[in-house]
């Protein structure tokens, strides 16, 4: 196949290199996706500690929704990966316009489901007082707009779900830039009000986000079909394909609710964190959004991880595929060390940049925020490794062993150990610092045990299949998750 010189280096040769040149842009474009988030807590931290709560109740919510169409790209991305690596360029050319138009059907619809039920969702929370009288109001302002621009942040998605899966990280890093510089210079113009713009406050910070990901969609879009750096997707291939669809569904699925129920988790997570004043209910955000400074990055290298998996799997390159996930467990604890000292050493600091309002509740805000933050560098190498484990389950189209590992660590190891200690023992926000990095030391220790097994290393595509994606009998794709 025609291509990027790199793209087959991920099938033979040596590894360690080809791995980190796929990596390092995909550590970018998390880092990148963090800078959307941080703009916002900066410039909404700058206006007020009460905007910043509402984003911390905001986004379990967008999340939730918006991580259902995230599972199909996810199904798009592993079955490209293979198709690729199995030398099936027209296969991974359909599946790949298949999971576009497929997608985008979901979005809109998402879109308009988010917009209809952001009240009702938020009143579901089991807020206090003064959280729902200051905070729910800002919460559904930014909800409201965020939602209607669903179908441009699944676009960007798309593409780089798609284009990681051929092997090619570096266009969606480009494109990646240019939504971020958008974001950054429109947020303090649409939050504050600068010469012509309106100060929408809350609500600017969204309209920034939409506009800024309409501009990477567009991008995006010329690259996949106006250059031959990606996967060939023809016009023919976005017409909807049940049988295609069906393959699409059948991955997508458990990936979907693998993240719908992260998702859920987290907004079950902020219901209990929603009963503590506004101070406490801000440093959670505010300490989510740091340690996302820690999680993406890792999150960069376990998708590398599920494209090495992929296309090795593909290749029928099995040994290939256990050395790329042991390798990247070894990366990812290097980086997280030094990170895990800087966040016990100094989260005092780090936190108080984020908050430059002076009042009484933003000091209260940084105290907190600087406990959850100390609190949970202890669970930064179980996260890093956890995460790769988790890609390498996915690479290999074991989804459903995915989705099983994410409920451990939510469901069984964080949510009930957050009611024990809090509401049972007592111990306040403490409790809720505790149990986060909890939840994923248990995920991990189970993930790596499991993967440990070796039962994960079968190809889910056919290369007698003439190019047809999940050409495999069904039991052959549900033996996978075995």
């Amino acid at each position: 196949m025609t291509g990027p010189s790199y793209e087959n280096d991920l099938t033979d040769g040596d590894l360690v290199r080809p791995m980190i040149r796929l990596a390092w842009p995909m550590v970018v474009i998390q880092l990148l996706q963090v800078a959307y988030n941080v703009a916002d807590t900066f410039w909404l931290g700058a206006l007020s500690a009460d905007a910043v709560g509402a984003l911390s109740l905001a986004f379990p919510i967008i999340f939730f929704l918006i991580s259902v169409g995230a599972g199909f790209t996810a199904a798009g991305s592993i079955l490209v990966a293979q198709y690729t690596g199995a030398g099936g360029e027209d296969a991974a050319g359909r599946i790949a316009g298949q999971t576009l138009s497929f997608v985008t059907i979901v979005a809109v619809a998402l879109g308009v489901l988010g917009y209809v039920v952001t009240d009702p969702m938020l009143a579901l929370l089991p807020t206090d007082p003064e959280t729902r009288r200051a905070i729910v109001p800002l919460a559904a302002a930014y909800m409201r707009v965020f939602f209607l621009g669903t179908p441009f942040l699944f676009g960007f998605f798309v593409f780089v779900s798609l284009m990681r899966g051929y092997g090619n990280t570096r266009a969606p890093m480009r494109v990646m830039v240019i939504s971020v510089a958008v974001n950054v210079v429109l947020d303090p113009l649409l939050i504050f009000g600068v010469g012509p713009f309106p100060a929408l406050e809350i609500e600017g910070a969204a309209v920034a986000t939409v506009a800024s990901r309409m501009a990477a969609t567009a991008v995006g879009l010329y690259v996949l079909f106006g250059t031959d750096v990606g996967p060939r997707i023809r016009a023919k291939h976005l017409v909807p394909d049940p049988s295609r669809i069906a393959d699409i569904v059948r991955l997508g699925v458990p990936s979907a609710l693998e993240q719908s129920s992260s998702s859920l988790a987290m907004i079950v997570m902020t219901g209990m964190v929603a009963t503590f004043p506004p101070a406490v209910v801000a440093a959670y955000g505010l300490g989510n959004r740091l340690i996302s400074l820690v999680f993406l990055p890792a999150m960069g290298l376990a998708q590398a991880v599920d494209t090495v998996v992929g296309q090795n799997l593909g290749a029928d390159r099995p040994d290939r595929a256990e050395r790329a996930s042991r390798l990247a467990m070894g990366l990812v604890a290097a980086v997280m060390v030094p990170v895990t000292l800087v966040a016990v050493l100094a989260p005092g600091p780090i936190v108080g940049v984020f908050l430059t309002s002076g009042t009484g509740r933003a000091a209260e805000t940084v105290a907190h925020g600087s406990d959850y933050l100390r609190v949970a560098a202890a669970m930064f190498v179980f996260m890093g490794v956890l995460q790769v484990a988790l890609g390498t389950f996915r690479g290999a189209g074991n989804t459903k062993t995915a989705l099983a590992f994410s409920l451990v660590t939510l469901w069984i190891g964080r949510l009930p150990a957050t009611y024990y200690l809090v509401f049972v023992e007592g111990w306040g926000p403490t409790g809720i610092w505790i149990s986060v990095a909890l939840g994923d030391v248990v995920g991990a220790v189970a993930a790596v045990a499991w993967l440990s097994r070796g039962t994960w290393k079968e190809r889910i595509v056919d290369h007698e299949a003439g190019g047809d994606p999940l050409a495999a009998a069904d039991p052959a794709v549900e033996g996978a998750d075995d």
